[in-house]
């Protein structure tokens, strides 16, 4: 099966599962407190930032320095993408599902044909069923930005680990016109060129990345009066923190004690705590245990211990796992990794965390295609633990789905 077959199949049986969840699983079930019951329609793939991107692409920007969120902090690319598609008369929701379904094909394509390049085909085969199936890859169906950032990012890092800077210069360019993360690829490049010692060519992509943002600040320069409107709106949705990295604590807290104990500020509910610390000490002891007779697989004995973590702390753990544990993976696998992936990676993350925030964090870190490559680097060497996590994503993600289209908070 070559790469462009089984990228495909990824993609459309990871989809079905989506569109199973959200247009036939998520309207037979009632409205949930604080959502809505969804129809079958166009309309379950629009909700949350959707409706900044809709405004976008029908009516323009619009932007005060009010303190409020206005969607100037939504780059150009992708509006503009669902505005030439709707020329054929197509309303906003369904071209926009039509623009990100469709880059999100072509980034698995993209992803493959790398990771094949550099790590053969059982790597990219796990590499791209991994960034197929992760519960975050909703949003690569979703009316959202993940499957054009994907696409491009992904493009523009292989053609840069291929010397073709011309290539990688355009597409790290309008990378950074669809989501501000998109400026990691600039000191990437950088970076890898020095360390490599590449030739004076090889600058110039980190130089065109920051090209695509540039545009849109002078943009926001000329029609607003503001080059950094788009980052002063941010304050709308991500308040000011006691100190640096509130966000990370009181989810450590959510995790550890529980979200009803940090709501109430004090020991509200025993039981959370106490069984958190029965899963930990299970996991030394299997850790530290010969006794294979104890699990038949301590690999699977760690899954179970997992799942039961996962079921008792929520959201809050995966979110964490997704960057933390990113970061560490990206660490664990560098020397395994091409110099651009961990070097792309690490600069992604270190984006993402600079705020100290946590709002999203999650669903950016998705964004990062070097977190994908290197889980499948590991899954390709322990095929028992990938099935048993594709399972896991394919499950999480059809319980995203059905939250997505009932309007309930994802990521």
């Amino acid at each position: 099966m070559n790469g462009v077959i089984f990228a495909t199949v990824m993609w459309l049986f990871s989809r079905m599962v989506i569109a199973i969840a959200m247009l036939v699983i998520a309207p037979l079930l009632p409205a949930p407190p604080g959502g809505i019951q969804p129809t079958v329609s166009w309309d379950v793939f629009l909700a949350w930032d959707s409706y900044f991107y809709q405004a976008i692409a029908l009516s323009g920007y619009e932007y005060a320095n009010d303190g409020q969120g206005h969607n100037v902090a939504f780059f150009p690319l992708f509006p503009l993408l669902v505005r030439a598609v709707m020329i054929g008369e197509l309303p906003f929701n369904v071209a926009g599902t039509i623009v990100n379904n469709l880059a999100f094909w072509g980034a698995l394509i993209v992803l493959y044909a790398w990771v094949q390049e550099s790590h053969g085909q059982k790597v990219a085969r796990w590499t791209t069923a991994v960034l197929a199936w992760c519960p975050f890859s909703l949003f690569g169906t979703v009316i959202y930005t993940e499957g054009l950032f994907l696409l491009l990012s992904t493009a523009a890092l292989r053609s840069f680990d291929r010397k073709h800077y011309g290539w990688s210069a355009l597409w790290g360019g309008l990378a950074s016109a669809t989501r501000l993360p998109g400026i990691a690829l600039s000191p990437a490049f950088w970076l890898v060129a020095w360390r490599e010692k590449r030739s004076a060519i090889a600058y110039l992509p980190s130089l065109a990345t920051a090209g695509g943002l540039g545009l849109y600040s002078l943009y926001c320069g000329i029609r607003f009066g503001d080059m950094l409107a788009f980052l002063r709106v941010q304050q709308a949705w991500h308040p000011e923190q006691a100190f640096y990295g509130q966000g990370w604590l009181k989810m450590l807290v959510q995790i550890s004690a529980g979200t009803a104990n940090w709501n109430q500020g004090w020991l509200h509910d025993p039981w959370h705590p106490l069984i958190f610390v029965t899963i930990c000490a299970a996991s030394y002891l299997l850790w530290r245990s010969h006794l294979k007779r104890l699990c038949v697989d301590k690999g699977y004995g760690f899954y179970l211990l997992g799942i039961l973590l996962w079921l008792l702390a929520g959201d809050p753990l995966i979110n964490m796992i997704m960057v933390w544990g990113g970061g560490y993976l990206l660490v664990q696998q560098r020397t395994k990794l091409r110099p651009v992936t961990v070097i792309y990676g690490l600069c992604s993350l270190a984006v993402i965390l600079s705020p100290g925030r946590t709002i999203s964090a999650e669903r950016h870190a998705y964004g990062i295609v070097s977190i994908a490559i290197a889980l499948g680097l590991l899954l390709a060497r322990y095929p028992r633990w990938g099935w048993a996590t594709l399972l896991f994503f394919t499950l999480v993600l059809l319980s995203f789905a059905v939250r997505f289209s009932q309007h309930l908070w994802v990521a």
